[in-house]
């Protein structure tokens, strides 16, 4: 009920997203899971031929992020996600009416573009439109998606057991009633105009040239590896443990339950003590120790008992709801901070290349992690990727937590005792040293020699002048200098941007 109430308070066209999130899940879930038993069994199509399909679609959603971040920044969100889930819906229905390999990979590759151009479209209207209640907004994300990927599993491995078709015709049909149903009630948002020299190459050249945020995005790729093991170390771990085929799915249950009951709160629990910035690394840490009490169960002798299989299930959803806590702790918040290293008009283009770097360490983590898997099976190692999965959440927690030491990641508190500068003041000039704080120089006025007078003359010494609106301005500075918000602070060429940024609409 919580989240429903919270959900309520925000403006229809969010509403309508975060329940959009919500259908977008159940229909991936109710297919993709699936999609490889039936290409193999279903159709007799060999290994190599099933990687195929499956890397197709892989390969054009990771190298495509950037591009439906720029479409979402050019031609505004909405455009994008309407477009992103009707080619979702013509490439589900393929699935379903397709047999012949290039209908299956022109299927695959229609799927993959369609998640380029929908999620971070979504995550851009999501930040534009939630106004200062980003991260709550980012929370309710996840809880929907979490959710909705849930009830797509349950329903998928019901509808798989009928026919494969069916479950591809139902999605299909979940993709194309929230297709109308985002023409309808998304408004439209107007587009920041942009001058003849600022192309689609200068966004990404600004955005790649942004140290901070590359920075950024390098640490928390600990965090994408570490929740791709739901759906790769810890089903397979909880198979080995406890001998039952239906322990993955008490892990996912465990974890969608505790997400729904628990992430609304702790967002707002830590927003309440010091905003999540600061937790991002605690997370980052939870998330990494999670895989610790799998340790008690791995390797050992398979289960002699009903009571010891419980027992090792038990273990197993300990470290799988660990994960979920960690994640509820450290993802919102780094959704919030993706935009915020960047101008407002190129919000889709940050998600999008984030969406990349996360791709490809989620691709990257799980070629490390099933290598270690094997290694571990074959030298009897089974405490290998646990512990290898440890060392990412303890090593992108410490990237993090330098990142804040810093003062490099977007709403940072600046310490109280800001340089003062000495002399008069005639104009301040903001820069950004390496460390990404904010330091005011000031302008000493310039000395101008007056010849002596002569006695008996006229002074022709002018009367002090009144000062423009700049000096007062400065001087009013002078008084109280407040420290620029770490938030705004420009990155590698955006000096001149800064001062052209659109105001808020």
């Amino acid at each position: 009920m919580r989240n429903i109430r919270a959900t309520r308070e925000f403006p229809l066209a969010l509403r309508l997203l975060l329940f959009n999130q919500f259908g977008i899940d159940i229909g991936f879930y109710l297919l993709m899971p699936f999609l490889a038993a039936y290409l193999e069994q279903g159709l007799g199509m060999s290994a190599a031929l099933v990687g195929l399909v499956l890397g197709a679609r892989n390969l054009s959603q990771q190298g495509l992020f950037i591009l439906g971040g720029s479409a979402a920044d050019r031609l505004g969100p909405r455009v994008v996600i309407i477009t992103g889930c009707a080619l979702r819906t013509v490439g589900f229905a393929l699935f379903a009416f397709g047999s012949s390999l290039w209908l299956l990979l022109c299927a695959s590759v229609l799927t993959g573009l369609a998640a380029a151009l929908f999620y971070p479209a979504v995550r851009t209207y999501v930040a534009l439109e939630s106004g200062e209640r980003k991260a709550e907004a980012f929370a309710l994300l996840n809880v929907y998606a979490t959710s909705g990927s849930l009830m797509g599993l349950l329903l998928g491995s019901v509808l798989f057991l009928a026919d494969f078709r069916l479950c591809a015709v139902v999605a299909a049909a979940v993709f194309g009633v929230l297709t109308v149903a985002q023409a309808m009630v998304l408004t439209k948002r107007e587009v920041a105009p942009r001058g003849p020299s600022a192309t689609v190459l200068a966004d990404w050249r600004e955005a790649c040239c942004n140290r901070r945020f590359l920075l950024f995005s390098l640490a928390t790729t600990g965090m994408f590896t570490m929740e791709n093991q739901l759906y790769l170390l810890l089903p397979e771990g909880a198979l080995d443990a406890s001998g039952w085929k239906g322990a993955a799915g008490v892990l996912l249950a465990a974890g969608a339950i505790a997400n729904m009951m628990f992430q609304l709160r702790i967002t707002r629990a830590l927003e309440r003590n010091g905003g999540g910035t600061r937790w991002v690394s605690s997370g980052l840490v939870v998330m990494g120790l999670s895989f610790l009490p799998p340790l008690l169960v791995c390797g050992s002798e398979p289960p002699g008992s009903t009571s010891e299989t419980m027992a090792r299930t038990l273990v197993m959803v300990t470290g799988s709801v660990l994960l979920f806590f960690g994640i509820m702790v450290a993802h919102p918040t780094v959704m919030e901070m993706v935009p915020q290293f960047g101008r407002d008009s190129l919000t889709g283009t940050y998600f999008g290349l984030f969406y990349v770097f996360s791709g490809i360490a989620a691709t990257g983590g799980n070629a490390v992690v099933g290598r270690a898997m094997d290694i571990g099976k074959q030298a009897g190692l089974y405490w290998l990727p646990w512990v290898c999965c440890l060392s990412f959440g303890l090593a992108s927690a410490g990237a993090v937590a330098m990142l804040y030491r810093t003062r490099m990641l977007p709403g940072v508190p600046v310490p109280s005792g800001a340089p003062v500068a000495e002399g008069p003041v005639v104009g301040t000039a903001t820069t950004v040293t390496a460390m990404g704080t904010a330091v005011v120089k000031r302008a000493a006025a310039p000395v101008v020699p007056m010849a002596p007078a002569t006695p008996g003359t006229p002074s022709t010494a002018k009367a002090p002048q009144r000062p423009t609106p700049a000096l007062e301005s400065a001087a009013n500075a002078s008084e109280g200098l407040r420290p620029q918000d770490p938030a705004r602070l420009p990155g590698p060429a955006r000096a001149a941007d800064d001062a052209s940024d659109q105001p808020p609409r």
